[in-house]
């Protein structure tokens, strides 16, 4: 196994849905996904405002990671290539302070 294997991190997300046949049984509807992603996101904020260790915060973002792959399997895409081709996109943006804080957008003036 290669941890950095992209396919085996997206073969061992499939190996879970297959497991536990989130297929037939709802896991792999899309709004229940946005919901269970919302929800990580309120644990990694958690994390974030309340202090937690780093390990804690590693923990939901791996929650959100795998979420997010699950997703790309549920809803059939590939997440590998929208991943470089968003890349692509973002990296000929400008970017700009707002509010002390730098933003990286399509700014529309």
């Amino acid at each position: 196994m290669n941890p950095d294997s992209w396919t085996e991190m997206l073969a061992a997300v499939q190996a879970f849905h297959d497991k536990h046949d989130f297929k037939n049984t709802g896991g792999e509807e899309l709004k229940y996904r946005i919901a269970l992603m919302a929800e990580e996101l309120g644990e990694i904020s958690a994390c974030v405002t309340k202090g937690k260790p780093v390990e804690a915060l590693g923990e939901e973002c791996a929650d959100l990671f795998i979420l997010l792959m699950g997703t790309a399997i549920a809803a059939n895409f590939d997440l590998n290539r929208h991943f470089w081709d968003k890349m692509e996109k973002i990296m000929q943006r400008e970017s700009r302070m707002v509010d002390g804080h730098i933003r990286v957008s399509e700014f529309r003036d």
